[in-house]
């Protein structure tokens, strides 16, 4: 019988990944204030804020947090004003709601600990897949992927794959590929893909293919198509606001009011508002039908802000008024009060720097 002769297989450019990948981040891991073997609760904390945020934004939200809030049960018992105001200027202020939800919960059930098993972290409020991964990883070691969109980029690259990374069926694939090659070192492998695509295999421009200790195994540096991956479907067009925004000031003090606690910014303190752009002499007539009697108006600049799906772009309108109409529903806070107690959303900062000015 003649001897069958088989072209050689491929090999599989993951399972190269971890001792290359490790070894480059023995050497290049950024020095950030919650690695380093911290305590879980640094490591939740540290990983809800950097969801949607830069590392460098985040350090000084993250010492200053986990200072006023060293623990679970500080977290848990934390009243919401102060929490928020923790969090000002970070935005998506749901993850903060959700991570105190979390809290009262580990302090129910867990004795105030963090449990190590992903199942049980995936439970908790505000804890997806990717993060309950990196908890699990970073904190106990747990041997799991954690996948968010740096590791899509680097593995798409790596095998040169056309899928879509925005399917979840794609990402889950994902997982479970990475999953197969999560080493001993767990915690450092998470970080260390995450590190890459946020240092080196960077997203819309071009990645430092020079630099990176993968280039060797990279389907995609290999054929050339690096700058094309990772296929993304593009989004959706932002939806676009048109709103009036009213710096009402009385007696040294600026209005605020309480957005619905469901939607956009729920539950969050603003400035009144009216929709559209709205002319002086509208303004004065929208302002004096509330029942406010309006002493001096003037346009200010507009400012313009985007969140994920919707753009605000806002007219702004300075007031000085000497009753208060209909303020029922207002709150009234001097410049030194807005800045020590109120936590205001950043798309309301340039109005909120304006009373600082004037009143502070």
């Amino acid at each position: 019988m003649k001897e069958e002769h088989r072209l050689p297989q491929p090999k599989d450019p993951l399972a190269e990944i971890p001792p290359l990948l490790l070894t480059w981040y023995d050497n290049n891991a950024r020095i950030l204030p919650w690695r380093d073997n911290p305590p879980p609760y640094r490591v939740w904390v540290s990983e809800i804020m950097l969801q949607q945020t830069r590392v460098e934004a985040v350090k000084p939200y993250f010492e200053r947090f986990v200072s006023a809030l060293p623990d679970v049960k500080a977290l848990a018992e934390a009243p919401e004003e102060k929490l928020l105001k923790l969090w000002e200027g970070l935005g998506y202020y749901s993850r903060v709601k959700n991570m105190q939800k979390a809290a009262v919960i580990l302090m129910e059930r867990y004795g105030g600990e963090l449990p190590s098993s992903r199942e049980e972290l995936s439970k908790l409020p505000g804890i997806g897949d990717y993060t309950s991964g990196s908890i699990a990883s970073i904190a106990f070691n747990i041997p799991v992927p954690a996948v968010d969109g740096n590791v899509l980029r680097v593995i798409s690259r790596v095998t040169a794959s056309r899928e879509d990374i925005v399917k979840p069926q794609v990402k889950k694939s994902v997982e479970a590929a990475v999953a197969k090659i999560v080493p001993e070192r767990a915690g450092d492998f998470n970080q260390a893909l995450m590190e890459l695509g946020a240092l080196v295999c960077l997203p819309n421009t071009a990645p430092l293919c020079s630099s990176c200790p993968l280039a060797g195994i990279c389907r995609a540096y290999e054929q050339g198509i690096q700058g094309e991956l990772p296929v993304r479907q593009k989004k959706a067009a932002r939806r676009v606001e048109q709103k009036t925004v009213f710096l009402l000031v009385m007696d040294q003090k600026a209005a605020l009011q309480k957005r619905p606690d469901k939607g956009l910014l729920g539950g969050m303190w603003e400035f009144p508002s009216a929709p559209g752009h709205l002319t002086l002499s509208q303004a004065r007539s929208f302002l004096e039908e509330k029942g406010f009697c309006v002493q001096k108006l003037s346009a200010l600049k507009p400012a313009k802000h985007i969140f994920s799906h919707v753009e605000w772009r806002m007219q702004g309108i300075y007031a000085l008024v000497s009753s208060c109409g209909e303020g029922e529903n207002l709150v009234w806070r001097s410049a030194e009060e807005l800045k020590r107690e109120v936590a205001l959303p950043s798309a309301f900062e340039p109005f909120a720097n304006l009373f600082y000015s004037l009143c502070g």
